[in-house]
């Protein structure tokens, strides 16, 4: 698989909010996946989720991950990034009103959950129909 930074034609994808799914590794290495916002910044990817979900238990055992986007045009068009996260704190909710805004145009409705922020640093990836 080629490595960053991906082509001007993917990246015009991957900054829109299309859908995307979002894999880890549960600790005995079953694979999960789950729709997610995303948004890509500058080569990385931010990710946000609430503190109390299993996949922020996956990615404090095991930081790998996968992110597939696909073309909200023609989803046979995608592009799967694989890399690793960094776990930050969102204390004041900025990453998780960021990603709202980019998918729905308002805040993030739920203000009482505790947030945390994922960056995915980008180590590969695989793009398909492009």
């Amino acid at each position: 698989m080629p490595k960053p930074p991906v082509p001007a034609d993917v990246e015009v994808i991957l900054k829109s909010p299309n859908p995307a799914v979002m894999a880890t590794v549960r600790p005995d290495g079953t694979p999960v996946s789950v729709a997610t916002w995303y948004i890509w910044d500058n080569g990385r990817v931010l990710l946000n989720l609430d503190a109390t979900r299993k996949r922020l238990e996956h990615l404090r055992a095991d930081p790998r991950v996968s992110l597939t986007v696909l073309d909200g045009d023609s989803w046979y068009r995608h592009v799967s990034l694989q890399g690793t996260v960094t776990l930050e704190p969102d204390p004041d909710l900025a990453d998780i009103d960021r990603l709202s805004k980019h998918y729905g145009g308002k805040q993030y409705p739920n203000r009482e959950s505790p947030r945390v922020t994922a960056w995915m640093d980008v180590e590969q990836y695989h793009i398909w129909g492009f």
